[in-house]
C-alpha cells in the first residue's frame, strides 16, 4: 500500500499573541491527503488559531508548521494561499470588495491566473454557491448566510487542495446548512482535504470521519468520531457533549444498547435489533450516517449479525 501523502504536520506548536495570551501549547497533529477532519472545542481552547498558522496567518512562537513539506515560517502567503483556503467565522471579515464578482475574482487575480480562466473559476464557484444572480451586488447587502457562501466561494476559485471552514453553518437555515456540508462532501470527493471547525456536534456526526478534540491549546483526543462521541468522560474534560442521539444510547446502555450510534437511523437499528432480541455490541454493530451515505453513494443502512447468528 502507498504511503499516505501528508498534507499537514504540526509539530509541539506554541503560539502567544502580542497581549500575553497563550493560545497554543505544544500542539502535535498530522491531517493526510483526502481526509475530512473536524475540530471541535470549547470556545478558546485554540481551534481557531490552530488553523491559522496553516494558511501563514500567523507564524508559530516556536514548534513547526509544515504544509505539503513547506515550512509556513519561511513561506510567503501567496505560496500557502495556493494549497491552504480558510472560510473565516465571521465572513464579514474576509470580504472587501464592490461586488459579488470582484469579490471572487479577487484571489485568482492576486495569484496571477489569466482572463479566460480567471472567469471561468469565478462562474464556476458562484454556481456552485447559489450566488450567481447575486454577483453585481455589494457583498454587505447580502444576508449572513449569503455572505458566508461567498467566502466559501471566494475560496473556491482558488482551487486550493486544502479547504479549512470555520463555523461552515453559521447564519444558514437548515436547508443551506445540507448544502454547503453536502459541497464540502462533493469537494472532498475531489480528493481535497476538508478541515471544519464546528461547535454543531450533530454536523460533526453526520459528516466527518475524524475528529479532533481540543482543549487550553493542546490536543485532547484524536480519532475515528464513534470512538471520540462513545467516551463521553473525555469529551466532558472539554466542555463538548456527543450529540443528543448518542447521549440517550449511553443512557440506555445497562439495557444492552451500544454506546455510539451517531444518527437516528443507528439508534434505530438498535433498537430494532434489541425488539427482536439480536442486539449486537457497538463493535459489531455497523451504521452508515450521512458521510457515508454521499461518499458510498447508497441509502441503504446495514447490520453486522454476530457470529452463529
Amino acid at each position: 500500500m502507498a504511503e499516505r501523502k501528508k498534507m499537514i504536520e504540526v509539530r509541539d506548536l506554541h503560539f502567544t499573541y502580542p497581549d500575553g495570551t497563550v493560545a497554543l501549547k505544544g500542539a502535535n497533529l498530522d491531517i493526510y491527503e483526502n481526509e475530512f477532519v473536524g475540530i471541535i472545542g470549547q470556545n478558546g481552547s485554540g481551534k481557531t488559531t490552530l488553523v491559522k498558522h496553516f494558511n501563514g496567518l500567523l507564524k508559530p512562537t516556536s514548534g513547526k508548521v509544515m504544509i505539503e513539506g513547506l515550512d509556513t515560517t519561511e513561506s510567503d502567503f501567496k505560496h500557502l494561499a495556493k494549497r491552504v483556503g480558510y472560510v473565516y467565522q465571521n465572513p464579514s471579515y474576509q470580504l472587501f470588495c464592490n461586488s459579488v464578482e470582484q469579490e471572487v475574482a479577487f484571489g485568482p487575480t492576486i495569484l496571477g491566473f489569466n482572463k479566460d480562466e480567471m472567469k471561468q473559476r469565478v462562474d464556476d464557484a458562484l454556481g456552485r454557491m447559489g450566488l450567481e444572480k447575486k454577483r453585481k451586488e455589494y457583498p454587505f447587502f447580502l444576508s449572513m448566510g449569503e455572505r458566508q457562501r461567498l467566502a466559501i466561494a471566494s475560496i473556491l476559485a482558488t482551487n486550493p487542495s486544502i479547504i479549512i471552514v470555520d463555523e461552515p453553518t453559521t447564519g444558514q437555515d437548515i436547508r443551506r446548512a445540507k448544502e454547503i456540508m453536502d459541497l464540502l462532501i462533493e469537494l472532498h470527493k475531489e480528493e481535497r482535504t476538508i478541515i471544519v471547525i464546528t461547535h454543531d456536534m450533530r454536523i460533526i456526526a453526520d459528516y466527518v470521519p475524524r475528529t479532533v478534540v481540543m482543549l487550553d491549546g493542546k490536543i485532547l483526543a484524536d480519532g475515528a468520531t464513534r470512538q471520540i462521541f462513545a467516551d463521553p468522560k473525555s469529551l466532558l474534560k472539554a466542555f463538548v457533549l456527543p450529540p443528543q442521539i448518542t447521549r440517550l444510547a449511553q443512557k440506555l446502555e445497562n439495557y444492552g444498547v451500544p454506546p455510539d450510534p451517531l444518527t437516528a437511523v443507528e439508534m434505530c437499528d438498535c433498537c430494532l435489533c434489541f425488539c427482536s432480541g439480536s442486539l449486537v455490541s457497538s463493535s459489531e454493530f455497523v451504521g452508515c450516517n450521512h458521510y457515508c451515505t454521499h461518499a458510498q453513494g447508497h441509502h441503504s443502512h446495514r447490520r453486522i449479525p454476530r457470529e452463529g447468528k
